[in-house]
């Protein structure tokens, strides 16, 4: 592989770990003043049109296959309007670090339909992670003051449905005909996305509210919501869709909660019990023996050889 394209891998990595994890407490922000679907359908619309005036700026071709329209549409409705829209809504009934812990599970998602569609095997660290994974969830999501508040509960199911989607979605991307380029096929998917989100908008009959009547920290909130969510984030996102597997780009669930906690806490003085922190980390560890490809055991072999080889 050439280092360029190591290199680009790196930095779209490091932009969904961290970018995204920032975004929870970006939708807090502004989910506490705008209606969640308004919210989300004029941040993808938004961020949609820029991503392809960008791409034909840089004389990319921006026409598509009907194919490839429809394939768009599917993804940018499950990936920003099921996976992302509904994320807002329940933003309103839970905090951001604790919905951050519930989509931390997207791995195990991931994993079990991937077993489901594609009748892939899943491995015997896997099984563990899976079954280490389902226990931090069930800590997490049966704390008493959740389930004494109905909302929260409803928050819980709706970020959880949200998981599936998104897992599901990650899947069908990585082998649908989509744009080649990588501008192209974000921008696509944010329109067809936001598009889809105003019209759940209209249907939950949302009053829209005048920019000019947002607050200073909604503005910026949204605008970092479109420009380093949307069009930085996203595009690595799909970028790596094509050029990884669907697990291993899952794996930004890893330093998601974190940085989701650590603003959260710091930004918008949410708190965490000990229970929760201690469910985020049983949940982690369920991810990390999903994505560990070989034993503990071989790899210290093998480190072992190769400072054999060193001396």
């Amino acid at each position: 592989m050439k280092p360029k394209s190591n290199l680009i891998k790196y930095l779209a990595f490091f932009s969904i770990y961290t970018i995204w994890g920032s975004t929870y407490m970006l939708n807090k922000v502004a989910v506490s003043e705008l209606p969640p679907f308004m919210l989300a359908g004029i941040r993808f619309c938004t961020a949609g049109v820029l991503m392809l005036f960008l791409a034909r700026s840089f004389k990319k071709n921006i026409r598509i296959s009907l194919q490839q329209m429809k394939n768009s549409m599917i993804a940018g409705f499950l990936f920003l309007a099921i996976g992302n829209g509904v994320v807002v809504w329940a933003l309103s009934y839970v905090d951001s670090g604790f919905a951050a812990l519930i989509i931390a599970s997207q791995p195990l998602i991931v994993l079990l339909l991937l077993r489901i569609i594609e009748k892939k095997p899943i491995k015997k660290l896997s099984w563990i992670g899976v079954g280490i994974g389902f226990i931090g969830m069930l800590l997490l999501v049966t704390q008493e003051q959740i389930r004494q508040d109905e909302s929260s509960l409803l928050g819980i199911l709706m970020i959880i449905g949200c998981v599936v989607t998104w897992g599901y979605a990650s899947i069908f991307v990585g082998k649908a005909d989509l744009p080649g380029n990588y501008l192209v096929n974000s921008g696509y998917q944010m329109v067809f996305g936001g598009i889809s989100l105003v019209l759940m908008s209209l249907v939950k009959n949302e009053e829209w509210i005048n920019p000019t009547l947002w607050s200073t920290p909604v503005l910026w909130a949204m605008l970092g919501l479109i420009l380093f969510g949307s069009l930085v984030a996203f595009t690595s996102f799909n970028y790596l869709l094509k050029t990884v597997s669907p697990e291993k780009v899952a794996t930004s669930t890893y330093i998601n909660p974190i940085v989701a906690m650590i603003l959260g806490a710091v930004v918008l003085n949410e708190t965490l019990s000990g229970q929760s922190i201690m469910a985020a980390l049983i949940l982690l560890t369920g991810v990390y023996f999903i994505n560990m490809k070989r034993s503990p055991a071989v790899y210290l072999r093998r480190r072992a050889m190769r400072r054999i080889r060193n001396l």
